[in-house]
């Protein structure tokens, strides 16, 4: 039976419209970390990157690569990390050009580094594209954190945060970074802005 994160992982991927605390455990995951404006096509072409090596990966044993205790299932969906350069935190305006980013796509327990680094071969040869060298393989544990569906436009997202930023001062939790981890649960290039889902996430830590 195939794996299908919404059905099987609805805690990580499909939490309420209202905040809540959970503890996200240690994860794969395939990313490009860059910076500037997420609407300008250089963003499009690293997400284009990353998934060209995410369906690689799921792709592998039709293509008779054989991988240790695989399972079918659905590719992840996109998820990003995101902070502001340093000079740009304490601007009144805000300006998506000093965003700072790694945009990742998570991968299921059974892919190692050296099974990404086949893959990585894979797309080269038949997909070849300058960003496939930025694409790493990486481990990434958040622990405890507060989240939150977001519904609607990803410049509303700020409403949405400050109930989050509420719900840590109401039960003693402080941030542990500035960084906030955002999960597009919707496909953005098909969806309604206003119907968009969003998973937002804090790193937080109690007291």
């Amino acid at each position: 039976m195939k794996h299908e994160w919404r059905k099987k992982e609805k805690l990580y991927y499909i939490p309420k419209t209202k905040a809540e605390l959970v503890n996200i455990e240690s994860m794969k995951f395939i990313q490009i970390k860059g910076e500037g404006n997420p609407n300008e096509e250089a963003f499009s072409e690293v997400v284009g990157a990353l998934y060209s090596v995410a369906y690689t990966i799921k792709m592998m044993p039709r293509n008779n690569v054989e991988i240790p205790r695989y399972f079918e299932y659905v590719v992840y969906p996109l998820e990003g990390l995101w902070d502001l350069k340093e000079e740009a935190r304490n601007k009144d305006s805000f300006d998506k050009s000093e965003l700072i980013y790694t945009i990742m796509i998570r991968q299921p327990e059974f892919v190692t580094e050296d099974i990404f680094k086949d893959a990585i071969k894979i797309v080269k040869r038949k997909k070849p594209n300058k960003l496939l060298d930025k694409v790493e393989f990486s481990t990434i544990e958040d622990g405890l954190c507060v989240q939150m569906m977001h519904i609607g436009h990803f410049d509303e997202e700020e409403k949405t945060f400050k109930v989050m930023k509420k719900y840590c001062e109401e039960n003693n939790l402080a941030l542990r970074s500035k960084v906030h981890r955002e999960i597009y649960i919707s496909d953005f290039r098909k969806t309604e802005q206003s119907k968009l889902k969003t998973v937002l996430r804090y790193m937080v830590e109690k007291g």
